[in-house]
């Protein structure tokens, strides 16, 4: 059985259960050379991005592509793909990008994924272990994350057999949701995504990138795909690279690109 802990949902210090597995490059394509001098720029840390592309606030579908950053310029890894948004598209949230910017923003039970820039710290599932270099917990039936906005652990996983039945009341995400839910298989694999790090109450919680069921199943505010892209993500990822999630609206990624230093785009759509 393994330590019993409460953890933040965007701060989970463990170690890796694997070596640090092979980065597959299944092809390249050199993109702009950022910005690195704006001071506005959030990814001035950052050796690998995964880019979220959104053709609107309100839509429900994206696509991902992934970009490592050699020297100063980045170049795009492996094969882009779609993903599935919160059910209401989504909003400005709190991450590592500057506040406040133009549009819709970010708060609890809108059913809209968080944009901006996050940083992605750790990695969860149903198993005991997974091919991935980041943190990663395996999940218990008594593991919750808190969507309980008035709640002192808003924002972070615990297990209810340290923190109590009391506390863990009312939170709707039980991160074994094959034991809760019929078998359900989306949080079988996820990353936890570093939005509202502060836990500010009313501001979104919970946000991870997981499994989904059907292609056309949204969320409730997190970011979904098929089980083999959300693999190639997890072996790919880099800790040691600062990696970092980047959701956006085309538009909003178009009035960002140059200031920030974010990569050309090529959507698939």
């Amino acid at each position: 059985m393994p330590t019993r802990l409460w953890l933040p949902a965007a701060l989970i210090f463990l170690a890796a259960c694997s070596a640090t597995p092979p980065r597959p490059v299944t092809h390249e394509t050199v993109a702009d050379t950022p910005d690195e001098s704006s001071v506005e720029s959030p990814l001035l840390r950052a050796r690998q991005l995964v880019v979220v592309s959104t053709p609107s606030w309100d839509s429900p579908q994206g696509e991902l592509h992934r970009y490592e950053r050699r020297g100063v310029v980045w170049h795009e890894v492996g094969q882009a793909h779609a993903v599935s948004l919160g059910r209401n598209g989504s909003a400005w949230g709190l991450g590592l990008h500057p506040v406040p910017q133009p549009g819709p923003e970010k708060h609890e039970g809108d059913g809209r994924s968080p944009a901006g820039v996050f940083a992605l710290t750790s990695a969860f599932g149903y198993d005991p272990q997974q091919n991935t270099a980041l943190p990663y917990l395996p999940m218990q039936e008594s593991h919750y994350c808190i969507d309980v906005p008035a709640s002192p652990l808003y924002n972070r996983i615990v297990d209810a057999r340290d923190v109590g039945a009391a506390a863990v009341a009312g939170s709707t995400e039980p991160m074994r949701l094959d034991l809760h839910n019929q078998g359900d298989i989306r949080y079988a694999l996820g990353i936890i995504v570093d939005h509202n790090p502060h836990a500010v109450p009313e501001k979104g919680s919970c946000i991870f990138v997981h499994l989904r069921r059907a292609p056309d199943e949204t969320t409730a505010g997190c970011t979904s795909m098929e089980e083999t892209d959300m693999q190639a993500l997890l072996q790919w990822i880099d800790p040691e690279q600062h990696p970092v999630l980047v959701l956006l609206p085309e538009a909003e990624y178009a009035r960002l690109k140059s200031r920030w230093g974010l990569p050309e785009v090529a959507l698939l759509q």
